[in-house]
């Protein structure tokens, strides 16, 4: 059976939330612009209670009419649904305490719960399409406590409950048992919300979807608070490269999406950073750069194209190879025969080794001059 799994990306709220992180007006209008183009299903496009100014780019947004479902983000309280309602999106997402942790920090109990969920939901169905609830901390509730409100949420009028991960501790085979439990119980439409605190955030999610979840939430870079959320360019390509699943989003535009993100964050990609980090692409090791020459998936997952970057990269320094060298030096019109390039990198790798990187293009084609002299 093929999974169509829904998208929920929330960049513009979760993501802001990181430390430091501000978007100026155009720049959350061109993201979700681009949020669009990608294909995600839904936007978490912010939270209206923070400031009239967000509320007012939440309106700017909800004008644009793209192509995606709106949703505001809400506390448990009336106030903020209807500041939510003033912003023109027709999807709420209502946040509740789901962890005895938190109904203590708030100083609520089970009852109060199920008392506003009923109140609130039948207040949000009156003013949006779409109404969702969520249960903050829930990865650390009580299996009962949990069930019981996803129970309670159905029975009010909720179209969707969010598990949210809040404090990132879940790991793959917890996902999976809480999905089994809470599908025991109810058939309401699941969404799994990551926090990536143990580096498994978009392990989490793309378990989840196979766990009795329909949709999950990510963000671009997995930028959010901590050490972040799900990465949506990174749960793309796992989607993208699983059977069982079919996705709406087009790859080809992650790149993009994610240059803007982090221009807009202040956040550098990272080299290393997989699918769209500069190293994802970059290739040094004599075998790897031998094989690749071949056939370019041979030491690749997928092609740079495919998520819209520029061809890979080898990367000539100290584990370099011949073909390396020579395939170096054809991209500059030269022919170097194999003695040629053996004997080239020889100084190469002592290069290297005494300047501790690769060596740039320029210092290659001056080690080839200066060999050509020697020998001349």
């Amino acid at each position: 059976m093929i999974r169509k799994p829904w998208i929920i990306d929330t960049t513009l709220r979760d993501g802001e939330q990181a430390p430091g992180v501000v978007f100026s007006p155009h720049e959350k209008k061109r993201i979700a612009m681009l949020l669009a183009e990608t294909g995600v299903d839904e936007i978490e496009v912010g939270y209206p209670a923070i400031s009239a100014a967000e509320r007012e780019v939440i309106r700017e947004i909800a004008a644009m009419n793209l192509p995606v479902r709106l949703t505001a983000w809400a506390r448990a309280s009336l106030a903020d649904i209807e500041l939510a309602a003033s912003c023109g999106t027709e999807a709420v997402h209502i946040s509740f305490p789901a962890s005895r942790l938190y109904l203590e920090l708030m100083r609520k109990e089970q009852d109060w719960i199920r008392e506003q969920l009923h109140a609130l939901v039948s207040k949000a169905r009156e003013l949006f399409d779409f109404v969702s609830v969520g249960g903050q901390d829930a990865t650390r509730a009580d299996i009962a406590l949990l069930q019981r409100f996803m129970l309670d949420a159905e029975a009010a009028g909720a179209e969707r409950l969010r598990i949210a991960d809040t404090v990132g501790i879940a790991t793959p085979a917890s996902v999976m048992s809480l999905g089994a439990a809470l599908r025991q119980v109810s058939s309401l439409p699941l969404e799994f919300h990551a926090h990536n605190d143990l580096g498994m955030a978009t392990a989490n999610a793309f378990t989840a979807l196979g766990a009795g979840f329909e949709a999950v939430s990510v963000s671009v870079t997995g930028l959010g608070e901590r050490a972040g959320n799900a990465a949506l360019e990174e749960l793309a390509m796992a989607l993208a490269m699983s059977d069982g699943f079919e996705s709406r989003l087009d790859t080809t535009t992650l790149a993009r999406l994610c240059d803007a993100v982090a221009a807009a964050s202040g956040r550098v990609i990272q080299d290393q950073k997989p699918v769209v980090g500069r190293s994802a692409f970059q290739h040094e090791s004599g075998i790897h750069c031998a094989a690749l020459l071949q056939n370019p998936l041979s030491y690749q997952p997928f092609l740079p194209a495919q998520v819209g970057r520029n061809d890979f990269e080898m990367v000539i320094g100290k584990h370099s190879g011949t073909a390396a060298v020579i395939a170096h030096f054809k991209r500059r019109g030269v022919e170097v025969s194999k003695e040629e390039a053996r004997e080239l990198l020889d100084t190469i790798r002592a290069h290297s080794d005494r300047l501790k990187r690769a060596l740039r293009a320029e210092e290659i084609d001056a080690i080839r001059e200066q060999n050509s002299v020697k020998h001349a």
